[in-house]
């Protein structure tokens, strides 16, 4: 499928594949089939579509009169436990059903019975039908098509629908209405409205997804088809908005671009997708503390080591959260710097993926246990290839501020070690460690740290 581009880089949204909405709507439509009789200690979670303790033979043959017909039965070889019986492709298919305040028989859950049912026969149905066709989605996706890169201009045509394919077999347009069309389009239309910019950090990072039930009808931004079921339809990025089918997700370029429209904090969110949805080298967090800090505490007696009022290091934080870059630090705001560096501190401390990854920490524990003082120092160069770019630069700032911190040693009594016992824990986390590895740990990160500070102009 071509992606249909005006003149003048205009952009045009691409045809959406109807073939598989069309299957949706073909499906075959549950049938419950009710219980005539009273059956005892009947679950009260189920309905009239119980029948009791009665056996495959007599489902298969209570449900053989209609396509869709489905019941609920008890198990006789497992007293205690339910099937549903359900009539597809002219056979009952059999699935061990389960109830923890939702049904359920695989990874969805559902409110209803007849809703689980729904979507099962959706889902059986397309699978049958399209099951080569959906094995060969990914290929040629829409999506490489119109590529993605830093947001610098307001898109420029939101007013073009999508349209429905003329390769794709007759069938009802589905109903879309304004509001969806252009919810649906947001994140394609971002990415094919962008413009390279010169000045931008050209980070990486992987979209994050997560599992999203899509109200209407929705098209996967990645191969262009449509996204079936009831519920759990697919997957949408939290952080850009992209919606695609679980299993084009596992195609999809690391190449997310936060909206922030999606990223609502500064504090408690991944480094780099705080970068890229403020379009920024570094976080604005750590470059106006440190500029606050150099501004008019280089020379405070104890910077880092002292510890500011927790109340108005969480005010600090909030101020972050809610302003961004327009946050108050000032002397006007905080006469204390001890503030701004505890705020500092804890911006680091709940990053959820440390400044030094878990993925390099390994490494830096080990290129500091290395005595030899030229051989470690390679070591910890060719740990810090390690991390994401956006990582490494904002460790590479964060160390040049500390280098100058210990320049006025005279006067704030902070040397290397002393920052290295501070920022050590702060910067470095490892998971799941016994408390013996962290306590062991705890000297190698103080000399990780302090390795960084006084070389930080020969290994960044």
């Amino acid at each position: 499928m071509a992606l249909n581009v005006f003149d003048h880089d205009e952009y045009r949204p691409p045809v959406w594949k109807s073939y598989l909405y069309q299957l949706q709507q073909e499906a075959p439509h549950p049938r419950r089939l009710t219980c005539t009789c009273e059956v005892n200690n009947r679950p009260k979670y189920y309905g009239r579509e119980y029948h009791g303790m009665i056996s495959r033979e007599e489902a298969d043959l209570l449900l053989s009169q209609a396509e869709g017909s489905y019941l609920i039965r008890e198990s006789q070889r497992q007293p205690g436990t339910y099937t549903l019986a359900l009539r597809f492709g002219n056979q009952t298919r059999n699935f061990r059903l389960y109830h923890d305040g939702k049904h359920f028989v695989g990874e969805k859950r559902f409110e209803s019975i007849h809703d689980l049912v729904t979507d099962g026969l959706i889902t059986l149905y397309i699978e049958t039908k399209a099951a080569e066709y959906i094995a060969k989605m990914t290929i040629n996706p829409i999506y490489e098509h119109v590529g993605y890169t830093t947001l610098n201009q307001e898109p420029t045509l939101k007013k073009h629908l999508p349209l429905l394919s003329p390769e794709a077999p007759d069938g009802p347009t589905p109903a879309k209405d304004d509001c969806n069309t252009e919810e649906r389009l947001t994140s394609l239309v971002r990415r094919a409205t962008l413009r390279e910019n010169d000045l931008a950090p050209k980070y990486e990072k992987v979209h994050n997804f997560k599992v999203h039930t899509f109200r209407g009808p929705h098209w996967c931004e990645y191969c262009a088809n449509f996204m079936w079921g009831l519920i759990a339809q697919g997957v949408k990025c939290a952080d850009c908005g992209l919606n695609v089918h679980k299993q084009c997700s596992k195609v999809v370029p690391n190449d997310c671009q936060p909206d922030l429209r999606h990223v609502k904090k500064v504090y408690s969110c991944d480094l780099t997708t705080l970068v890229k949805a403020h379009n920024t080298k570094r976080p604005m967090v750590v470059d106006m503390c440190i500029q606050e800090i150099e501004a008019r505490g280089l020379q405070s007696e104890g910077l880092y080591r002292i510890s500011g009022f927790s109340e108005l290091i969480e005010d600090v934080k909030l101020a972050f959260d809610r302003d961004g870059e327009k946050a108050d630090i000032s002397s006007n705001a905080y006469e204390d710097i001890n503030i701004i560096t505890g705020a500092l501190k804890l911006y680091f401390r709940e990053l959820p993926i440390p400044l030094i990854t878990y993925d390099a920490h390994p490494r830096f524990i080990e290129a500091a246990k290395i005595t030899d003082p030229e051989k470690r120092l390679e070591a910890v160069h060719e740990a810090l290839k390690l991390l994401p770019p956006a990582h490494c630069e904002t460790l590479r700032y964060l160390m040049a501020h500390l280098k100058r911190v210990i320049q006025s040693e005279k006067e704030n009594l902070m040397t290397s070690e002393n920052l290295g016992i501070v920022f050590g824990p702060t910067l470095m986390r490892a998971p799941e460690l016994d408390a013996m590895t962290a306590l062991n740990d705890i000297r190698y990160q103080r000399l990780v740290v302090e390795t960084l500070i006084t070389n930080e102009d020969v290994l960044f």
